[in-house]
This record gives C-alpha cells, sequence and structure tokens, in this order.
C-alpha cells in the first residue's frame, strides 16, 4: 500500500470519484485521474463576466477575446467532456532527469490525439500514466490545460492553494480559464502587449513571445487574424 496513492484516491473521492480507497495503483484509480477532470455541463462564461474581468484588469477586451479565439479552438473541453489537455513530455524529463518511454523525453512531441482509438485524449492517458508512476503534482506540472493551455507548473505563481486545486478549477467553469489566463497575464508582465494586439502581426508579436514563447511558431499571424474576426 502507498501513502501517495491513498492520498490521490481520497482527494479524487472528495471530487466526484468513487474509489475503494486501499492505496493501490490499479485500472481504477487510473480512469478516475481522468474522469475526475471531465464535465459536460461546465458553466459556460457570459460575455459580461468576460467585459468585468477585462475591466479589472485594464485589458483590451478584444485583444483577449482574439487570445481565446487562437486557444484550444476557442474550447476549453474536448467533445467528450474532459478539460482540455496538452501533456508535454520534455517537463517530466527536466523533472525525473531521465527518458522514460512516452512520458518523458528531453525533446517535445508526442502529440498524438487518441493512438489507440479508445475515445480518450492521449494526454489525458499519459497524464494518468505519469501520475501513478511519479506523483499526482508532478505530473500536473507537465501538461497544460483549458482554453488558455496554461502549465500546471504555473499554479503557485499565479496565486492558486495547489495544482490539483488550480486544474480542478477549470474543469468546473469557464469563467475559471479566464481568471487563470488574466492572472498569467499580469504576474509575466504582459498586460501593455495584450493591449497592444490588434490586426497587425507585428503589434501582436510581443505578446505572443511573452506568452508562447520566443519559438512561437506564427503565433502573432493567428492572433492578428482573429482579432479582425472577433470584433
Amino acid at each position: 500500500m502507498s501513502d501517495r496513492i491513498l492520498n490521490l484516491q481520497h482527494w479524487l473521492n472528495n471530487h466526484g470519484v468513487s474509489l475503494a480507497e486501499d492505496g493501490r495503483w490499479g485500472k481504477q484509480t487510473r480512469n478516475g485521474v481522468i474522469e475526475a477532470f471531465r464535465n459536460t455541463k461546465a458553466d459556460a462564461i457570459t460575455q459580461d463576466e468576460i467585459k468585468a474581468l477585462a475591466n479589472r484588469h485594464d485589458f483590451n477586451l478584444r485583444a483577449m477575446k482574439a487570445v481565446a479565439k487562437v486557444e484550444s479552438a476557442g474550447s476549453g473541453w474536448d467533445r467528450s467532456g474532459l478539460l482540455a489537455c496538452l501533456y508535454e513530455r520534455h517537463y517530466l524529463f527536466r523533472r525525473i532527469g531521465k527518458a522514460f518511454g512516452v512520458l518523458s523525453s528531453p525533446t517535445g512531441g508526442g502529440y498524438n490525439v487518441d493512438a489507440n482509438k479508445d475515445g480518450v485524449n492521449d494526454s489525458w492517458e499519459k497524464l494518468a500514466d505519469a501520475t501513478g508512476l511519479f506523483g499526482f503534482n508532478v505530473a500536473f506540472e507537465c501538461a497544460s490545460f483549458g482554453k488558455f493551455q496554461i502549465m500546471g507548473a504555473h499554479w503557485k505563481a499565479l496565486g492558486y492553494p495547489s495544482v490539483a486545486e488550480f486544474v480542478w478549477g477549470m474543469s468546473r467553469s469557464e469563467a475559471a480559464h479566464y481568471e487563470a489566463f488574466c492572472r498569467f497575464v499580469v504576474v509575466n508582465g504582459l498586460t501593455d502587449a495584450l493591449n497592444a494586439c490588434d490586426g497587425n502581426p507585428a503589434n501582436c508579436l510581443a505578446f505572443a513571445r511573452g506568452y508562447n514563447g520566443k519559438g512561437q511558431k506564427g503565433y502573432d499571424q493567428r492572433i492578428a487574424a482573429a482579432w479582425k474576426v472577433v470584433g
């Protein structure tokens, strides 16, 4: 029996899953890690709530909507109700210092969606497997989540009590996705860069680099294109 697994099972049961709390990792606990973050009835954010957040943080509303349109193709959940998730194997490599099958590699990649055709996003399956092997906190810090694809590793800097509550909150409501995005922009000093975004990719470049990395792969152009259509 593992105290780590027992604590995980207890947390999952407190968040809508029904598991035997036996401290043993197996198929049911693995599935529980995935199912806890499935929500087909999550509350959608209202336009008034989006405006209120933009006003509170002095964000340009149209720029914020453009980024939202680009990220996760405009949705924070997949068709089955699972919270949008992208597992990053190179983050786990940094944590454990070694390659480990499809879960850990010095390079990014392996972004297949459903290679085994079981109807479950592969990122969630990798995340569940990494949880069983290396622990919930380590695994969930190695994936990005929600509409704005924010890494779990940022939970502390953004003021959340734990990575578990950070991700769980986003699985419950769309407003939590926007709240996380606003915190990320403010904490990383990107407010001015966001507000400069418009239909010109050059004016989106500073935000694209700050939000998506220096090798931002045309993110500036996608934001500019989205800005033209969100109105």
